[in-house]
């Protein structure tokens, strides 16, 4: 089995930062792409960014140029440091990642999600 466990979010300003981590554990053989989605009220779940394990990374756009995503292959960890953040940005972020537990077994894991909240 594997578990994805998330930092915290929280509450900031509007214009502020956060960093979001989510580690990795268990039966990993390989993790492939790792990513960070979100969740507003009443909205569907949306990618906000990946990450290959070779480092290949892609952002939606509503957060390119504000949001960074990287990872750390040795710590089966990826984060997300989120700057110049807006009201809009305010959802529950999910991880995710497409992990082989075996040569011929992969699967999709989420984490339990963190609430980020942004005031004006």
């Amino acid at each position: 089995q594997v578990q994805l466990v998330e930092s915290e979010g929280g509450l900031v300003q509007a214009g502020g930062s956060l960093r979001l981590s989510c580690a990795a554990s268990g039966s990993i053989f390989r993790i492939n792409v790792m990513g960070w989605y979100r969740q507003a009220p009443g909205k569907q779940r949306e990618l906000v960014a990946g990450i290959t394990a070779g480092g290949n990374t892609n952002y939606a756009d509503s957060v390119k140029g504000r949001f960074t995503i990287s990872r750390d292959n040795a710590k089966n960890t990826v984060y997300l440091q989120m700057n110049s953040l807006k009201p809009e940005d305010t959802a529950v972020y999910y991880c995710n990642a497409d992990v082989a537990t075996g040569i011929l077994r992969t699967k999709i894991y989420w984490g339990q999600g963190t609430q980020v909240t942004v005031s004006s």
